[in-house]
């Protein structure tokens, strides 16, 4: 027999969105996890907070909204609420009624700096990651350190003389343009001693090899381990080639004196194939596992005094090359990149949608925190 529509819908429903989600959903242990470490930071939230006055949006529900747009790709912000006021899945992971009105997207915009100010995200972030390491999830002694850069905001043609000799006639930076301006670079020497962007002027031209184009960037880092590639710190930095051995001294120091964690080994690329990071590595007690630019270790400075402690750190850096475990380090850096390729393309990252290296910042921990949370969830069931 034919089924037909009903004409008149019903006036009233009666919903049990927890129904609606299936038990073996991917989403439903995340939110056990993330719902006991947000139950845990109550009392920093109540203190972020005032006691009197109009009730805010919960800062449970914005921290989660926003793990939901690193797991599910969501543009911005303004198209996670669209999604939110949807789609029952969403509601359902922000613990919201079907029937509750949607807030606003300027909340995130309202709310981010005082999240900032009371280091809530980067609480959050390190919760997830000692609720890794009390799972047994993480290596106590092995560790590998990365780059990668994050596209700007900003375009390129934002990118002008610092003394405004670049300013267009009659644009005096507040005018209303109908469509971008035509810009010929030919024959401009463009650097930043000498030129930065209009609207993000924390970027920084930079190329990490030959061959590729120049962009606006800002540099992000991560230090994992060994083991199941887990990301224990990020930081971030400006794009500049001296950038990756001092986040990576950053981000080793940070995770002994949080988590108490003392690595024995530090895994990383050519890009830290340097005299001066050898030495700081050696004396935290880390022997470094760096990959070696080709050529003599010394280099034209091989008879220069004043480099030869440096040349040692490099010379005793090449006998390592030879061994198991600097061959085992090597191997299992590679899970930095995927890491690294997960933050970039699922979570959005690949070119930020921020303006701020704070705000960046943030982003980064949400990213790092959700493909945490995404592993913990296959490795520990």
């Amino acid at each position: 027999m034919r089924g037909k529509p009903e004409s008149q819908p019903p006036m009233f429903f009666a919903i049990c969105v927890e129904d609606r989600v299936r038990t073996d959903h991917p989403l439903r242990p995340i939110k056990r996890m993330v719902d006991e470490e947000l139950s845990r930071m109550s009392r920093r939230f109540s203190v972020a907070y005032a006691e009197t006055g109009r009730p805010s949006v919960p800062p449970e529900r914005l921290l989660k909204a926003l793990l939901l747009q690193s797991l599910y790709s969501v543009r911005s912000e303004s198209q996670l609420c669209e999604r939110i006021d949807t789609d029952l899945l969403f509601r359902w992971f922000l613990d919201m009624d079907p029937a509750e009105p949607m807030f606003d997207a300027t909340a995130f915009t309202h709310n981010r700096p005082r999240l900032e100010q009371h280091g809530l995200i980067a609480s959050f972030f390190e919760n997830v990651v000692k609720r890794a390491m009390k799972a047994g999830l993480t290596s106590d002694d092995h560790f590998s350190v990365d780059g990668t850069l994050i596209e700007s905001y900003a375009s390129i043609k934002s990118f002008v003389p610092k003394d405004d000799s670049g300013r267009q006639d009659g644009d005096d930076g507040n005018g209303y343009k109908s469509r971008n301006a035509e810009v010929n670079f030919h024959g401009q020497k463009r650097g930043n001693a000498t030129h930065a962007s209009t609207t993000d002027p924390e970027a920084r031209l930079y190329k990490k090899a030959d061959g590729q184009p120049a962009k606006l960037y800002h540099m992000g880092h991560a230090l994992t381990e060994n083991r199941h590639g887990l990301v224990l710190a990020v930081a971030l930095s400006e794009a500049n080639g001296q950038a990756e051995p001092a986040a990576a001294l950053e981000m080793i120091d940070h995770v002994r004196r949080r988590h108490r964690v003392v690595p024995r080994t530090a895994g990383s690329d050519k890009g830290y194939d340097s005299g001066p990071y050898y030495g700081e590595l050696e004396k935290r007690g880390v022997t470094p596992h760096s990959a070696m630019r080709a050529g003599p270790v010394g280099g034209v400075c091989r008879r220069n005094r004043e480099h030869r402690p440096l040349i040692q750190l490099r010379k005793r850096m090449a006998r390592r090359l030879g061994t198991a475990g600097y061959r085992l380090s090597q191997r299992c850096r590679k899970k930095i990149e995927e890491a690294f390729g997960w933050i970039k393309t699922v979570a959005g990252l690949c070119r930020t949608r921020l303006v701020g290296r704070w705000k960046i910042k943030q982003q980064l921990q949400l990213a790092a925190a959700a493909y945490n949370l995404v592993r913990i969830r296959k490795l520990a069931p």
